[in-house]
C-alpha cells in the first residue's frame, strides 16, 4: 500500500472515529424499548383493538368495544370525526356507505362526508347490519341496528369494567377536513378526566392501562396534526402513522396501481418501498423533533388483503426507531404468522382486528370466549 495511501486511510479513519463513537453512544444512551414504554405508561408489547374488536363484530360499535374491553385489550382504538353540529364520534370511513345504510335512509346524501350530517342524523343509521352480511359465519342478530358512537360513548364503554379498563388510541382521522378537532379532543378528554395524572395509587394498580399515565395515545398520518396535538397536549403520548404513498414516506417508484399490472391492492403495495432509507429515516427523525413518543408503521402481510401494506417494519428500520428512542407499533397484523414475524423483527406493539388471537399469543388469555363475551354484553 502506498505511503500516501495509508496516510489518507489513516486520516479518514481518524476523522470517522468520533463520529461513529458519537452515533454509538448516542444508540446506547437512549431507553431500551421496554423501559421506554414503562416510562410513559404504556403496555409492552400493546395489544391495540383496531377499532374495537373488528373481526368478531361490527367495526367502531358498541359490540365491538365492548368484547375488546372485556377480552383484556389495552387499548381501544377508533378514528376521530366531527359531526356537522360538533360532536366527536368514531369512523373509519370518509363516507358512511360501506358500513351504514344511509344509502336507504339519506338516498340523495349517501355519497356526502359523514361530517355533513348532524349527530341526530348519524344516530339513525344502522352501522351493524352490513357486518352480517359481509361475514355471515359472525353474523349476531343483535348487530341489526348498531349505532355510531360518540367519543363520550366510547369513554363510558372503556370505564364500564370494573375489572379491566383499557386506554384509548385515538386517530385523528383527516384532521384537514377538521379545523380545530385537535382542541375539542383535548376538551372533551379534559372534561371527562382522562388528561388528568394519575394518582400513584393508581399508576402502580395492575388491573389496566386506562388508569395510568399512558391511558390516553394519540395517532395521526398527518404532520400538521401531530403539530398541533402536541400543541394542545404535550404530556399525552403521540404516535405519527406510516406508509408508503402521498402524504407520507416518498416511494422508489412512481407507477399508481392502475399502471402497475397488479391483480390486488395487496401485491402492488409489498413492492412499495421507501425511495432510500433516507426517506425513511427523514420521517422518524420528524416524529421524533415533534415530541412523538413512536411510530405507527404498516406492514406487509403473509396472506396479502386489503391490511396488507408496504413493509415498514424491516430489523433495519425497528433499529434505527429504537435508537433513537422512539417505540413501534405496527399495524394491522391478525394472524399467529405475523405476529411472530413483526415481534420477531423488533416490533412494540400490534395493532389487531382480533384481540382474541394477539392475546393468546402473548399467552394473555381471556377471562371467557368471544362467544361468551359478546353474550354477556347482550349480543
Amino acid at each position: 500500500m502506498p505511503a500516501t495511501f495509508r496516510k489518507s486511510a489513516l486520516l479518514l479513519s481518524l476523522m470517522l472515529s468520533p463520529m461513529l463513537g458519537l452515533a454509538q453512544a448516542q444508540a446506547a444512551s437512549q431507553p431500551s424499548p421496554t423501559a421506554l414504554a414503562t416510562a410513559t405508561g404504556i403496555p409492552h408489547p400493546a395489544v391495540i383493538a383496531h377499532r374495537g374488536a373488528s373481526f368478531d363484530a361490527p367495526e367502531s360499535t358498541a359490540a365491538a368495544y365492548k368484547l375488546a374491553r372485556d377480552l383484556g385489550a389495552d387499548y381501544l382504538e377508533m378514528d376521530l370525526q366531527r359531526s356537522k353540529d360538533g360532536v366527536l364520534f368514531a369512523l373509519h370511513d370518509n363516507n358512511l356507505q360501506r358500513t351504514t345504510d344511509v344509502a336507504s335512509k339519506f338516498p340523495e346524501r349517501k355519497d356526502s362526508p359523514a361530517n355533513e350530517f348532524t349527530l341526530a342524523e348519524l344516530k339513525t343509521l344502522d352501522a351493524g347490519s352490513w357486518f352480517n352480511k359481509a361475514y355471515p359465519d359472525r353474523a349476531r342478530p343483535a348487530y341489526v341496528g348498531l349505532k355510531i358512537l360518540t367519543l363520550d360513548e366510547i369513554i363510558d364503554i372503556a370505564q364500564g369494567n370494573p375489572q379491566h379498563k383499557p386506554g384509548l388510541y385515538i386517530e385523528t382521522k383527516e384532521p384537514k377536513q377538521f379545523p380545530g378537532i385537535e382542541s375539542d379532543l383535548k376538551d372533551k378528554l379534559q372534561d371527562r378526566g382522562w388528561l388528568s395524572p394519575a394518582g400513584s395509587k393508581l399508576a402502580k394498580s395492575d388491573l389496566a392501562v386506562g388508569q395510568g399515565k399512558g391511558k390516553v395515545v394519540l395517532q395521526t398520518f398527518e404532520k400538521s396534526s401531530l403539530e398541533l396535538l402536541q400543541k394542545e397536549m404535550p404530556q399525552v403520548p403521540k404516535i405519527l402513522l406510516l406508509w408508503v404513498g402521498e402524504g407520507s414516506i416518498e416511494p422508489k417508484s412512481n407507477v399508481t396501481f392502475a399502471a402497475s399490472g397488479e391483480k390486488d391492492k395487496a401485491a402492488y403495495y409489498a413492492k412499495q418501498e421507501p425511495k432510500d432509507k433516507a426517506e425513511f429515516e427523514k420521517w422518524v427523525d420528524y416524529a421524533k423533533a415533534q415530541g412523538a413518543i413512536g411510530t405507527g408503521p404498516s406492514a406487509a402481510l403473509t396472506k396479502g388483503g386489503d391490511q396488507s401494506y408496504s413493509d415498514l417494519v424491516q430489523p433495519w428500520m425497528n433499529t434505527f426507531t429504537h435508537d433513537k428512542g422512539l417505540l413501534v407499533h405496527v399495524y394491522t397484523i391478525d394472524e399467529p404468522v405475523d405476529y411472530k414475524k413483526v415481534m420477531d423483527a423488533g416490533v412494540d406493539g400490534i395493532f389487531t382486528n382480533r384481540a382474541s388471537e394477539l392475546l393468546k399469543y402473548f399467552k394473555r388469555p381471556a377471562p371467557a370466549s368471544v362467544v361468551q363475551l359478546l353474550e354477556a354484553n347482550g349480543y
